[in-house]
C-alpha cells in the first residue's frame, strides 16, 4: 500500500519591523495573498485582514515600549487542507503590557475583543519571551483554478 503525499500547505510568512509603515505594507500583502489563494467573500476576507491588522498594530504599538529600539513581528499563515482551516499567527518578542483597568481609555482597548469576535478561534499567549496571537478561520477553501484570470488588487 502506497501512502499518497500529504497536500502541501499554503503558507505566508513575513518578518517585519514593529513600525506602523511596515504593518500597513504587510496588511496589504496579506490581503492580496488571501485573494490569490482562497475562495473568500469580501466579508470573510475583511474579517481576516482586520483581525491580523489589529494584532500587528498592537505588537507595533506596545510590544517594544520599554525597548531601546523597536523589535520585529512575525506574521505566519498556514492553511491545513485536511481541516480547511487557515491559521494566522502574529508573534513578537516584546513585553506584554498590562493595562490598569482604572486607567483604561474609553476609546482604546478593543483590539483583542475584536480579534476574538472576527476569528472562529483566537488565543493570546504571553510570556517573558514575547506574545503570540493565534487566529483560526474554519471552512477556508483554496482557489481551485483561476484559469489564467487576474486577481483584482486588494
Amino acid at each position: 500500500m502506497t501512502n499518497s503525499p500529504r497536500p502541501s500547505a499554503i503558507r505566508f510568512d513575513r518578518l517585519l519591523d514593529a513600525e506602523p509603515g511596515d504593518v500597513a505594507r504587510v496588511r496589504e500583502e496579506l490581503g492580496r495573498w488571501l485573494l490569490q489563494k482562497f475562495e473568500l467573500d469580501s466579508m470573510r476576507l475583511n474579517d481576516m485582514v482586520l483581525a491580523v491588522y489589529e494584532a500587528l498594530a498592537n505588537a507595533a504599538e506596545f510590544a517594544y515600549l520599554t525597548a531601546p529600539t523597536p523589535g520585529c513581528v512575525n506574521l505566519r499563515a498556514e492553511h491545513d487542507a485536511a481541516s480547511s482551516a487557515l491559521t494566522l499567527i502574529v508573534a513578537d518578542e516584546g513585553r506584554w503590557r498590562e493595562v490598569d483597568p482604572t486607567q483604561r481609555c474609553r476609546y482604546r482597548g478593543r483590539g483583542l475583543p475584536l480579534i476574538k469576535g472576527l476569528a472562529d478561534v483566537a488565543t493570546v499567549e504571553s510570556s517573558p519571551r514575547g506574545t503570540t496571537v493565534r487566529m483560526v478561520f474554519h471552512d477556508v477553501e483554496p482557489v481551485a483554478s483561476r484559469n489564467g484570470a487576474t486577481v483584482a488588487n486588494y
